[in-house]
């Protein structure tokens, strides 16, 4: 389906790995493999063939949406008795982690992407705490219709200084009349990320009136800009 999940397990080293029972893990330990599979627990691949035309249907309905992934999961884990294409979807995911958790050992360049996707979405919980300041970072509203009003409003703030963050980058970059200058500071920004507040005054006074007559960003060299 052209989509690789890739999650950061929690203690990855306490995970089992899986093989076949055509290559036991007899067969790796006799090679000097330092990681190795379960001793007794294999995948079972008839049950994956019983059921692989149910899984190209299943597979088939959620990339064209006809159904959500959840809702199906869902639906199969209510069976009182553990339903056949629920079982053979566990036994697929065991190949997918298994490979997961070798790629995982062995590429740096993986664990390092992982780890910055972390990052970012660690840093998105700091920026919405650091809009959201007032109250002690609680909801003081009951109904449920308040309470989206104020994460909306949230969203819109965090939205806004994005935005401001994206011209002002822009801007600056518009300015540089070296190529090299350019894609230079390109590579510096990739490694960093736009979601920024250390520049906004969060307790200071909000002045939203704009003087047209002298604009704060040159949008006639922003939207010229091109970036290879």
């Amino acid at each position: 389906m052209g989509i690789l999940f890739a999650p950061r397990i929690k203690n990855y080293n306490d995970q089992l790995l899986y093989t076949f029972k055509e290559v036991p893990r007899n067969i790796y330990e006799n090679k000097g493999y330092k990681i190795l599979p379960s001793k007794s627990m294999y995948i079972d691949e008839s049950m994956i063939s019983d059921q692989w035309e149910n899984i190209l249907r299943l597979l088939c309905s959620i990339k064209l949406g006809e159904t959500k992934a959840s809702i199906i999961l869902k639906r199969l884990s209510s069976y009182a008795k553990q339903h056949p294409l629920h079982k053979a979807i566990k036994e697929i995911g065991r190949i997918h982690k298994t490979i997961f958790l070798l790629r995982y050992f062995d590429e740096t360049h993986l664990r390092q992407n992982i780890e910055k996707q972390l990052n970012k979405i660690e840093l998105s919980h700091l920026f919405a705490k650091a809009v959201f300041f007032g109250n002690n970072q609680e909801f003081k509203y009951e109904t449920k219709e308040e309470q989206e009003i104020v994460v909306a409003c949230r969203h819109l703030i965090q939205n806004a200084i994005i935005l401001w963050n994206y011209l002002f980058i822009s801007n600056k970059l518009s300015e540089i009349e070296e190529e090299d200058e350019v894609q230079k500071n390109i590579e510096l920004m990739k490694s960093s990320s736009i979601m920024t507040w250390q520049h906004v005054n969060m307790h200071g006074e909000y002045d939203f009136i704009i003087d047209l007559d002298i604009p704060p960003f040159d949008m006639i060299k922003i939207n010229s800009l091109k970036i290879n």
